[in-house]
């Protein structure tokens, strides 16, 4: 079992940036895929970017590449997301996700291979 709670979330103007953080408690953090995804006011939640338990390796949906960045600190049981050149597009709830490592898999796209939740944290881009 692991709990995760997201913070960093707020409001930021067009090409700003934001920061967001993943802090986790429970059993060991780095055993862990971790996830980001993302769901807009009437919309499906929709996955944003993954990172392996060691970091090595990440994914990102192709609407966040090369503006997001996800990182881990396995020390401090925390995952984040860096958001630079942020869209109005952005706006959402951000939601960390983990998911249990398995030999052979680096990352997770699908929101169903995920175990364990945040409570979102909502991020706000004006135009």
């Amino acid at each position: 079992q692991v709990q995760l709670v997201e913070s960093g979330g707020g409001l930021a103007q067009a090409a700003g940036s934001l920061r967001l953080s993943c802090a986790a408690s429970g059993r060991s953090f780095s055993s862990y895929v971790m996830g980001w995804f993302r769901q807009a006011p009437g919309k499906e939640r929709e996955f944003v970017a993954t990172i392996s338990w060691n970091g090595v390796r990440t994914y990102y949906a192709d609407s966040v590449k090369g503006r997001f960045t996800i990182s881990r600190d396995n020390a401090k049981n925390t995952a984040y997301l860096q958001m630079n050149s942020l869209k109005p597009e952005d706006t959402a709830v951000y939601y960390c996700a983990a998911a249990p490592y398995a030999s052979g898999v680096y990352y997770y796209t699908r929101s169903n291979e995920y175990h364990y939740w945040g409570q979102g944290t909502q991020v706000t881009v004006s135009s």
